[in-house]
C-alpha cells in the first residue's frame, strides 16, 4: 500500500515565501506597464454603466465606447483646466507666501523663546530650509520633476486605449474565463464575475461621488475661513480622497502647512485642524460607508494595511488600486472554499458582539438611568 507523501511544513514555508517574492518581483519590475493596466480596468468599470446605456438604446459597441471614454475625457478635461488654472495663481503668489513663510517662523520660535527661554537656532533654520524646499517652484526644478514625471505620464496616457478594449471585448474575457472553469462550475463561475463586477462599478462610482463631494466641503470651508486658494487647495485634499483612510490626512497637509506658515496668523490653521476633523468624521463615518463601505464590505485594519502595501508596491496608483482588488479577493474568499479563510480575514464579520450599535448605546443609558 502506498502511502501519501507529504512535504515538511518547512518546505511549504519557503514555497510560500518564494512565491511572495517571485510576485512582488514582477510587481515592481513590471510596475509601469501593470498599474496603467489595472487603473485602465477600474476606469472601464466607471464607464460601463454609460457605456452599457449606450448599448442598449441601439448604439453600437464601438461608438458607445467612443462615446463614453470622450465624455470621460471631457470632464477629466475640465478639472484639469481648473485646476491648471488655479496652480497657475497659486505659482503667482509664491515669492510673497516665502516672505510670509519666513516672517511667521520667526514669530513663531520668537515666541517659544519668550515662553520656555529655550534658544532654537538650529531647528528654526531647519524649518526654513524645510519650508523653502515646499514652496521652491523654480524653473529648474519644475524642469525637473516634469523630466522625472515624463515616462509615469506617457505610461498613464495609454489607459483610453486599455478602458476601449477592456469594453469592447469584455463579453469575451467572462468566456474565456468560463472557458478555464469545468463545466459543473460554470454557475459559481458566473455568481463570482457579477459580484465582481456590480462591487468594483459601485465602487468606483461611489469614490467619485464622495470626491465631488468633498471638494465642495472642502472648498467652502476654506472659503469660509478665509484661506487663500480655497478652490485649489479644497479640490487638491478632495483628489486625495481616491485613496481611503490615508486620503484626507495627506490632502490636509498642504492646507494647514498654507494657513500655518503663510496666513497672518495661527487662528487660520486651528480653523483648519477643526474643519479636517469634522471632514475625517464626515467622510469615515457617513459618505464612505454608505456610498462605498456597503458594496466592498472589508474590515478598516485590512483597508489599511492593503492600502499600505499598495503603496509600499506602486506608489499612489497603488494606493488607489489596493481596496477594490482586497475587495475581489473578498469575494473570492467567500465563494472558493479553499480561499474561505482570506475571504474571512478580509470580510467585515466575525466582530459583531464587540461592535457598537445603536441598540449597544440605548440599551447602555437604559441601564444608567435604571441606577
Amino acid at each position: 500500500m502506498q502511502k501519501d507523501f507529504k512535504l515538511p511544513g518547512i518546505v511549504w514555508g519557503t514555497m510560500w515565501m518564494l512565491f511572495i517574492w517571485l510576485g512582488y518581483d514582477m510587481l515592481t519590475e513590471f510596475r509601469n506597464y501593470l498599474y496603467p493596466l489595472f487603473l485602465g480596468g477600474l476606469f472601464a468599470y466607471l464607464l460601463y454603466p454609460m457605456a452599457n446605456f449606450f448599448e442598449k438604446h441601439g448604439v453600437p459597441r464601438i461608438l458607445s465606447n467612443i462615446l463614453s471614454i470622450l465624455i470621460g475625457l471631457v470632464v477629466v478635461s475640465g478639472v484639469s483646466f481648473v485646476i491648471y488654472k488655479q496652480v497657475t495663481l497659486f505659482l503667482q503668489d509664491i515669492p510673497q507666501m516665502q516672505t510670509n513663510v519666513s516672517h511667521n517662523i520667526n514669530l513663531i520660535f520668537k515666541r517659544i523663546n519668550e515662553v520656555t527661554g529655550i534658544q532654537s537656532n538650529d531647528l528654526k533654520n531647519s524649518v526654513k530650509q524645510m519650508t523653502s524646499n515646499l514652496l521652491n517652484f523654480s524653473g529648474a526644478n519644475l524642469k525637473n520633476t516634469f523630466s522625472q514625471t515624463f515616462q509615469t505620464v506617457f505610461t498613464i496616457g495609454i489607459m483610453p486605449v486599455y478602458v476601449f478594449f477592456l469594453l469592447y471585448y469584455r463579453n469575451k474575457f467572462k468566456e474565456v474565463i468560463l472557458m478555464l472553469v469545468s463545466s459543473h462550475r460554470h454557475k459559481l463561475a458566473t455568481q463570482i464575475i457579477d459580484d465582481i463586477n456590480q462591487l468594483v462599478i459601485y465602487y468606483m462610482s461611489g469614490v467619485f461621488k464622495v470626491v465631488t463631494i468633498l471638494a465642495v466641503i472642502n472648498s467652502t470651508g476654506f472659503l469660509i475661513i478665509g484661506l487663500k486658494h480655497a478652490l485649489f487647495l479644497g479640490i487638491l485634499a478632495a483628489l486625495m480622497n481616491f485613496i481611503p483612510y490615508y486620503g484626507t490626512i495627506i490632502g490636509y497637509f498642504f492646507p494647514l502647512f498654507i494657513a500655518l506658515f503663510t496666513m497672518g496668523s495661527p487662528v487660520y490653521a486651528f480653523l483648519v485642524l477643526i474643519q479636517f476633523a469634522v471632514v475625517q468624521f464626515t467622510e469615515n463615518n457617513i459618505l464612505t460607508p454608505n456610498i462605498v463601505g456597503a458594496h466592498v464590505k472589508l474590515n478598516p485594519f485590512m483597508i489599511i494595511l492593503a492600502i499600505t502595501l499598495g503603496g509600499f508596491v506602486w506608489g499612489l496608483p497603488g494606493m488607489f488600486i489596493a481596496v477594490p482588488m482586497a475587495a475581489v479577493l473578498r469575494v473570492l474568499g467567500e465563494n472558493i472554499p479553499a480561499m474561505a479563510p482570506i475571504g474571512y480575514l478580509l470580510g467585515s464579520s466575525g466582530t459583531e458582539e464587540h461592535s457598537i450599535t445603536a441598540d449597544k448605546i440605548s440599551r447602555f443609558f437604559k441601564r444608567i438611568v435604571k441606577k
